[in-house]
């Protein structure tokens, strides 16, 4: 699993903080931090994915 942000999209929303702390995390500035997430936060992960109103939030593999 690959997860990662696109900063520059992203609108500070914090959905993905919130639904999967354990991978998600937000910077002063509001926008989003990728942490790094284990095997068992997939689920986790790509839901926030589908939370995020920008399309910031991209889970592959």
């Amino acid at each position: 699993m690959q997860v990662s942000a696109d900063r520059a999209v992203c609108v500070g929303a914090g959905l993905c903080a919130l639904s999967a702390p354990e991978v998600f995390d937000q910077d002063d500035d509001g926008l989003v931090t990728v942490l790094l997430p284990a095997p068992a936060d997939e689920g986790a992960a790509r839901a926030a994915a589908n939370l995020c109103p920008s399309g910031a939030v991209r889970v592959t593999g």
